[in-house]
């Protein structure tokens, strides 16, 4: 882990290209900086001047008497390099570049970029943009942006991408009252990024919950392991904008093909315990409630309301999100129903009536709360005429104070005859919204981050035994030899068999003789197919033969399946005809790979067969460190587990073996990281094991 004291606590900030006239950016930052109460020492940079807002002035960093720590730089970018060298020579140790005009402007400016970068790491410094809006951290206190706002002092880190996001936000938090504890504009990430912000939040005391707003990952392996290891500490809560174009080529495998624009990133987020929010509405709803709610212990909801029809609103919505409406005690039940209207609603939810006062909701509420089978309560609250909304909020915030434990949210929806039991809810740090949706949708936040910390720490994997990886580099010299990046059947087949993945046999054949020699020996019947890494679809061309139970069937369609690939195809280049043994039918799985430029290897699993692209149920899940608790969910998730426990009669499949093979093509592609697609399809499940019948391999 770096350390980023220097930049977000520093003991002093030189400000390089600070200035006295009003509407100058440098004018804006040094007047942050000073009115954020920083205590540190403060030192503007401008050579035509000597002195700005009261502050001695000097004509560049390296003629400062003292060490500075941090050095905010908005010159133009044509004097940028020369700044950052100055600020190396002097022994800055971090620099915010608020400067635009670098490799957003083309390649001109990537090239200033790389030289910008170069001279950071020749003089040890770290680096905070360029193209930044800045930094803030309000328990510093510092603010050492360009922002109108300076934030009140809260529990969240937001991290942006987006600098005009940043502002936005900054200005609209000001005005509802959300607090932040730092607030970075990460720009063009040319040296630090997210991960190194992560990594900072999460060992920050004064940091609660982390949010970022990202328009890519650069380097993902690291941000999954940086993530993963912030995400048990603190909630992380993440909005992506725009899409991988590696999702978006053209993929010539099953898998490439099921694989969206999109979602490497929801599968990277998933599996590194990060929350992924699709809205910024919904992201500052996550922040607020983690901020200032517990973690529920389940996904138990009650709802309590005073209306039945956003009762019933809030009930979808928790059904919806895949929480459980809470089911009382038969001594909750018993008591709601001797103390509440005989017209109320005594199950879940909990109608009081139209008619309630609070001293109703606070009977219902405090007997909700108090159930073993509830982990958390959504208050509904509706404006009618004998409604006490200052009351009732009164014994919401009660009820809060006996039950620490369970996050209580309120849904008060009305307008200013609400206003006041609202505001009482915010500045009690009491998550209050004007409708149950975002309500809901908060708790539903909640209980995910809690099964992310209720995953096992560590992999759980053991070695995996039978692992022949010389043979796979022999196999993989050979073909690149050969001038080809598509594996033929056989060497696939070879592939599969040197990582224990059960494979029917295959042999490839040169001639009808050999190939009728290769059916004796493995047994009848057999599957004659084309080998030639330009045929992709080997049906299409009259490429397979199916069923052979005689050396002269075999023969006779070794010639058939030549003729018929030479008409269709007189280009391809055909290697011969590959021998299969005629495998038993099972139920037909595929499991495939395609890798993400930014995650690495996606493995997928689902139906198989003719039908995989057409009825796609399919899940995925990143190679690296996939565990054979991420591999138990990958199968569940799937409508082919279903047929896998036994369907109808059926007998189970092997659902073990089939996790093992899963995890050693997971073993395979990430040990070999030229394989850029793989698609197992079929593979055939029996009762006891499997076999995969046609592999096909692509390398890069």
């Amino acid at each position: 882990m770096i350390d980023l004291t220097s930049m977000s606590r520093p003991q002093s900030v030189a400000v390089v290209g600070a200035s006295p006239k009003p509407g100058k950016i440098g004018h804006t930052i040094l007047g942050n900086v000073i009115s954020s109460g920083y205590k540190g020492k403060i030192f503007p940079i401008n050579p035509k001047e000597k002195e700005i807002a009261g502050y001695k002035t000097y004509t560049a960093v390296s003629e400062v008497p003292e060490p500075v720590d941090l050095a905010v730089i908005a010159v133009p970018a044509a004097r940028v390099l020369d700044v950052v060298r100055d600020c190396g020579q002097a022994g800055v140790k971090s620099l915010v570049v608020i400067t635009a005009g670098f490799k957003e402007v083309g390649a001109q400016g990537l090239e200033m970029e790389k030289q910008l970068v170069e001279s950071c790491r020749k003089y040890g410094m770290r680096l905070l943009g360029p193209n930044v809006v800045g930094i803030i951290d309000t328990h510093t206190p510092i603010n050492a942006s360009f922002s109108a706002t300076f934030p009140q002092q809260g529990e969240i880190a937001f991290l942006s991408q987006s600098g005009a996001m940043l502002v936005a936000i900054l200005d609209w938090s000001a005005s509802i009252g959300i607090g932040f504890s730092k607030v970075v504009s990460l720009g063009n990430k040319a040296d630090l990024s997210e991960i190194e912000f992560i990594e900072d939040a999460a060992a920050d005391p004064h940091t609660k919950v982390i949010l970022c707003y990202i328009e890519d990952i650069v380097d993902g392996p690291r941000f999954l392991d940086v993530a993963s290891r912030a995400s048990r500490k603190k909630p992380v809560i993440v909005i992506k904008s725009g899409t991988s174009q590696a999702g978006a080529k053209a993929a010539s495998s099953h898998t490439g093909a099921l694989a969206g624009s999109d979602l490497a990133y929801d599968v990277a987020f998933r599996q590194c315990g990060i929350l992924r929010a699709r809205t910024m509405t919904e992201l500052f709803d996550l922040a607020v409630a983690f901020a200032k709610a517990p973690v529920p212990k389940g996904n138990r909801v009650a709802i309590v309301t005073n209306s039945g029809g956003p009762g019933i609103i809030a009930t979808d919505n928790v059904e919806a999100k895949g929480l459980q409406m809470a089911s009382f005690d038969k001594a909750t039940i018993e008591e709601l129903r001797a103390n509440l209207p005989a017209e109320a609603n005594i199950y879940n939810p909990v109608d009081v009536l139209g008619d309630a006062k609070a001293d109703r909701y606070k009977f219902a509420l405090q007997k909700v709360c108090a159930d073993p089978n509830v982990d958390s309560v959504v208050v509904l609250m509706c404006p009618v005429g004998v409604t006490e909304p200052i009351e009732t909020t009164e014994a919401l915030l009660e009820m809060r104070q006996s039950f620490p434990e369970k996050p209580i949210f309120a849904a008060y929806m009305g307008g200013e005859t609400l206003a006041g039991g609202a505001a009482m809810l915010a500045k009690a740090g009491v998550p209050c919204f004007t409708f149950p949706e975002p309500a809901i949708a908060s708790i539903s936040g909640l209980v995910r981050y809690n099964e992310v910390l209720d995953v096992p720490k560590g992999n759980g994997n053991q070695d995996l035994a039978n692992i022949d990886r010389k043979g796979v580099k022999a196999i993989f010299y050979d073909v690149i030899k050969d001038n080809r990046l598509v594996l033929l059947g056989s060497e696939a087949t070879e592939i599969a068999k040197c990582y224990g993945i059960p494979a029917a046999p295959v042999v490839l054949a040169t001639s009808p003789d050999e190939a009728a020699a290769e059916a004796d020996k493995m047994g009848y019947p057999v599957v004659l197919k084309v080998a030639s890494p330009k045929i992709l679809h080997k049906t299409d061309v009259g490429g397979v033969h199916i069923g052979l139970n005689t050396a002269e069937e075999v023969r006779h369609a070794f010639v058939e399946i030549m003729e018929n690939v030479h008409g269709y195809m007189p280009q391809a280049v055909i290697y011969g005809v590959e021998v299969q043994k005629m495998m038993p039918k099972g139920t037909e799985l595929i499991i495939g790979m395609t890798r993400d430029i930014q995650f690495g290897p996606l493995i997928a699993f689902g139906l198989g067969g003719i039908y995989v692209n057409l009825i796609k149920d399919v899940s995925f899940r990143l190679a690296r460190g996939l565990t054979a608790r991420e591999i138990e969910h990958m199968l569940r998730e799937t409508k082919a587990y279903t047929l896998l426990r036994g369907y109808r009669g059926e007998k189970p499949r092997d659902i073990e073996a089939l996790a093992d093979t899963i995890r050693r093509v997971a073993e395979l592609v990430n040990d070999f990281p030229e394989i850029s697609e793989m698609d197992i399809n079929p593979v055939f499940a029996y009762e006891n094991g499997l076999s995969a019948l046609d592999i096909k391999i692509t390398i890069s």
